[in-house]
């Protein structure tokens, strides 16, 4: 067994050995998921991110409502929002943290993934 020295990321407040395995969901993506759940009434509903063949770069993201539980599934809890990723999307997804932008430019879920070698200009496939 390893024991890994763990330390908190003060912007995410989750530490640094998970959040190299797992994904993580912003304070601003979950409150916004949360609002989401809450305009369809559907509470019962988990955010779901997965990683499919496709795209201009090989792979593209899917992020969805989701009342399924697969087997494999990670499910983590982030402030109250479920997010499961599916055993396949796993080791494509250690580490992306999914964000929540409103700006003049742009509005909606981001994805900043380390394991990314690239991305294509739409920002929604990467290889």
């Amino acid at each position: 067994m390893t024991v890994q020295d763990t330390t908190t990321d003060t912007a995410t407040g989750v530490d640094t050995a998970t959040r190299s395995n797992t994904v993580i969901l912003t304070d601003v993506a979950a409150h916004k998921v949360k609002g989401l759940l809450e305009q369809e009434g559907r509470e019962d509903l988990q955010l779901r991110i997965a990683v499919q063949p496709g795209g201009c770069s090989g792979m593209r993201y899917q992020l969805f409502f989701d009342e399924r539980q697969l087997d494999g599934d990670t499910v983590l809890d982030f402030s109250g929002v479920k997010v499961a990723v599916d055993r396949m999307s796993g080791p494509y997804l250690g580490g992306a943290t999914i964000d929540f932008v409103d700006t003049i430019e742009k509005q909606g879920f981001t994805i900043d993934n380390p394991n990314a070698a690239g991305s294509c200009a739409c920002g929604d496939s990467f290889h």
